[in-house]
């Protein structure tokens, strides 16, 4: 009997410090049609060594971004144009954040931290798809973990070995 307990007791162990091991947001649903703040957590380096630069792709329909300055860290936005024009209040808008960068910083590998932007969500994205935001972290001596994959049809972002964090759609508040 204990050493089934053992056995179990391993198997939660290991089994949660792989999925801690990935970078991952912080709010796992949200209606399309509202304001999200996309609060990413990076638990860990690379290979023992200090993140030093965060880069987060920005997904189709997530627009008007704006992201959260990091005290010690430089900011960049690169914009671009979108696929299709979205909705402001009215006003189209056709181009924006397209990737998120701070750089210059020095996450300890045995440090957490949390990078933040905020955005809209198209209206007309399909409640119960995935938005991805792939990440990539840059560390020294040109290490990097990328947290870029996306699933496919059929397949679970828990069988990636570097899943993209997402968000789950949810139906348009109001309806």
């Amino acid at each position: 009997m204990l050493k089934k307990i053992t056995i179990a007791a391993a198997v939660l162990m290991f089994g949660s410090t792989a999925a801690l091991a990935h970078i991952t947001l912080e709010g796992k649903e949200a209606p399309a049609g509202s304001t999200y703040k996309a609060v990413l957590r990076v638990p860990h380096g690379c290979e023992g060594k200090p993140t030093n630069t965060v880069r987060v792709q920005i997904p189709e329909g997530f627009y008007g971004v704006k992201p959260q300055p990091k005290a010690g860290w430089t900011l960049d936005k690169v914009k671009g144009a979108y696929a299709k024009a979205y909705d402001n209040h009215g006003s189209p808008v056709t181009e924006g954040v397209k990737e998120v960068v701070w750089s210059g910083g020095n996450l300890g590998d045995d440090e957490y931290d949390e990078f933040v932007l905020r955005g809209t969500i198209a209206a007309d994205l399909k409640p119960g798809d995935m938005l991805y935001f792939p990440v990539i972290q840059e560390c020294p001596e040109g290490l990097k973990e990328r947290w870029i994959e996306v699933p496919t049809a059929g397949q679970k972002a828990s069988d990636l070995e570097l899943p993209a964090p997402g968000v789950k759609l949810l139906q348009k508040a109001g309806n």
